[in-house]
């Protein structure tokens, strides 16, 4: 039987980009096969899926700028993906687009001790930074969960977080420096490794970009020394409103804990079969506090968060007294997503910011929320900082389930919002909360930072369908339209 007119275009025209990609990237550097590209159809958020039309690998700056270029040029949309483990359907492929996989970009370029900084691609993963400067007492201090396979580029992309971000900042205060590659091809150089940028703070609009501005060939992180002393305090309450007010009243008292984790009773439950931590198992809410610096200081910190527990009504109280017994009470919270996936088929992990005062009042309306969809709920958080990861339990095999979840999610989002937070603390928007943006912004706060990204890459190649609820050509922000060759900040070093 003869192949319909339209479908033969399609074809030959893929196989026309997949020469062109080939001959930038040769050898095994382009996949086109059906069952390879299964491979890439999802990142963390994997409720939504998609196949790619072809997977392109480059393993220099130089490929990079060539595919961007090409694709530019042909109006090849192009989807930039490291290591998918995001989780808001950020490098989710599209069936027109090329998905750029980054992951041959796995080296680390310099580790300068003098200027306690490190040079890596962004292959690399969050853990491989601190593995490298180990042996001199260094680490990077971001730590999400996923950190032994997430990789640097892609923290930079969703300005990732992690258990001790309330002490030592998310990604974007630990990055100096990045090597960006525009959708023209244009390779800049976004600050290094001095403390301040010489120019417009254009990393910190990249940081946390999701991809939409460009593609991230390099990075110069921050690093520090280990601290003398981490202790940790694992604490037991009898409800999710006296640990959330203990919560307050920490950092109301002026400490500022390494860490500060928050579990309800489902999770700690799934957290204590997964990992044998030594977690309570009576207690309806547990508090891990890491205290470091100075041994003298962190023993005098640990009296100070012991009685201010007791005050908050803390029915059990643990202190580590070795670095094994530190590491395991964290062992627990940092296993909590594959724990959760012991006891339900599938799950989403959402991601809110809400003001700390407030954890008490989402709990409580996080669990009515609860009952109204009929679905399950367990509860890990960055307590300190306010940075709800609730994790829904459903059933994706009963589609009905995987709407309740959904909407489930969404009302907590919007709950995040309505008492003062945000959308998002480190997972990005992508495309698990694009259609919930009108809920924080107007119209008009969208379209300019849609002016910002018609800047970068004016005709919207760069991961497309991603943050924005309605994309508008640049002509209609009533911005001048870039003509190709030419760059939207003329004074950045190019190379």
């Amino acid at each position: 039987m003869l192949m319909p007119e339209p479908d033969r275009a399609v074809i030959a025209r893929r196989r026309e980009i997949a020469a062109a990609l080939q001959a930038i990237v040769p050898g095994e550097g382009v996949i086109t096969g059906e069952d390879e590209l299964k491979a890439y159809e999802c990142d963390g958020l994997m409720a939504y899926r998609q196949v790619p039309m072809i997977v392109v690998l480059p393993e220099t700056t130089r490929q990079v700028a060539e595919v961007l270029r090409y694709c530019q040029r042909e109006g090849i949309k192009v989807v930039p993906r490291g290591a998918g483990t995001g989780l808001s359907g950020g490098a989710l492929p599209l069936a027109d687009g090329v998905l750029l996989g980054l992951a041959k970009f796995n080296r680390i370029l310099d580790i300068d001790f003098d200027n306690r900084c490190v040079v890596a691609q962004p292959g690399v993963t969050n853990l491989g930074i601190s593995n490298a400067v180990a042996h001199a007492g260094f680490y990077y201090a971001p730590d999400p969960s996923s950190q032994i396979a997430c990789t640097i580029g892609g923290n930079v992309a969703e300005n990732s977080g992690g258990v001790h971000c309330l002490k030592y900042g998310l990604t974007a205060n630990n990055v100096l420096g990045a090597e960006l590659v525009l959708m023209n091809g244009e390779i800049v150089r976004l600050g290094g490794k001095h403390l301040d940028a010489e120019v417009y703070d254009l990393l910190g609009v990249v940081t946390g970009s999701e991809g939409l501005l460009g593609v991230i060939t390099e990075v110069t992180v921050r690093i520090l020394k280990k601290p003398e002393t981490a202790r940790a305090l694992l604490i037991g309450f009898p409800s999710n409103q006296s640990a959330g007010d203990c919560v307050a009243a920490i950092i109301g008292a002026g400490i500022i804990p390494g860490g500060m984790e928050m579990m309800d009773r489902p999770a700690i439950h799934a957290a204590e079969d997964f990992v044998h931590a030594g977690y309570p198992l009576d207690v309806e809410a547990l508090l891990i506090v890491e205290l470091d610096g100075p041994e003298a200081e962190v023993d005098l910190l640990i009296e100070r968060v012991q009685a201010i527990a007791n005050d908050k009504g803390a029915v059990s109280c643990r202190i580590s007294n070795s670095e094994a017994e530190r590491l395991s009470f964290w062992a627990g919270r940092k296993a909590a997503f594959p724990a959760v996936g012991r006891i339900s088929p599938d799950y989403i992990c959402m991601d809110g910011t809400i003001p700390r005062r407030q954890l008490p009042m989402v709990l409580s309306r996080t669990a009515e929320l609860s009952k109204k969809h009929g679905l399950r709920v367990a509860n890990v958080f960055h307590a300190g900082d306010g940075n709800l990861h609730p994790l829904i339990l459903f059933d994706a095999n009963k589609p009905e389930e995987l709407a309740a979840a959904e909407a489930f999610g969404a009302d907590i989002l919007r709950l995040c919002v309505e008492v003062g937070g945000v959308l998002t603390g480190e997972h990005g928007v992508g495309v698990e909360k694009r259609d919930l943006m009108p809920a924080m912004f107007n119209e008009d706060d969208l379209k300019q930072q849609q002016r910002l990204k018609c800047a970068f890459d004016p005709e919207a190649l760069l991961n497309p369908g991603k943050v924005f609820p309605v994309l508008h050509r640049c002509a209609e922000l009533g911005r001048m339209h870039i003509k190709s060759g030419q760059v939207p900040f003329p004074d950045l070093p190019r190379f």
